[in-house]
């Protein structure tokens, strides 16, 4: 069976990061629709799924290797730009209680400085300009 299964899968695509992500998606509607007590509700949770699991499986199954690579390549853009946003934007609230952050009036960048040190002297790592500020 599993040799069976071997050949039959020979020269298809298979699962990758959107077929996965498909799936979990799917089954979270058909989760949503159990919750559900309309029953058109229930009907659309469950029909959404049903499509989103059929497309799935067409893309593990396609033999059409450069479309799903590229269907794979855009969906793995738009998910590491979202996860770089929301990551960058979780590590800065947790460095703001010890550091503060501020910009190079020379060349704009961001300068981060530890807090509570006062008065201090900074100096830009790119332009070398110095300024003072109160962390």
């Amino acid at each position: 069976m599993k040799k069976k299964f071997m050949k039959f899968m020979q020269g298809r695509y298979g699962a990758d990061h959107l077929s996965n992500f498909l799936m979990v998606f799917a089954m979270l509607l058909m989760i949503i629709g159990m919750i559900t007590r309309n029953s058109i509700a229930i009907l659309i949770f469950f029909g959404v799924a049903i499509l989103i699991l059929g497309f799935s499986y067409y893309r593990i199954f396609s033999k059409n290797h450069y479309k799903r690579y590229a269907e794979n390549e855009k969906y793995l853009s738009i998910h590491n730009s979202v996860k770089g946003f929301l990551g960058g934007n979780v590590k800065k609230a947790k460095d703001r209680k010890k550091n503060h952050i501020f910009k190079c009036p020379g060349c704009g960048v961001k300068i981060r400085v530890p807090r509570g040190k006062g008065k201090i002297m900074i100096t830009c790592p790119r332009c070398k300009h110095e300024f003072t500020r109160k962390s």
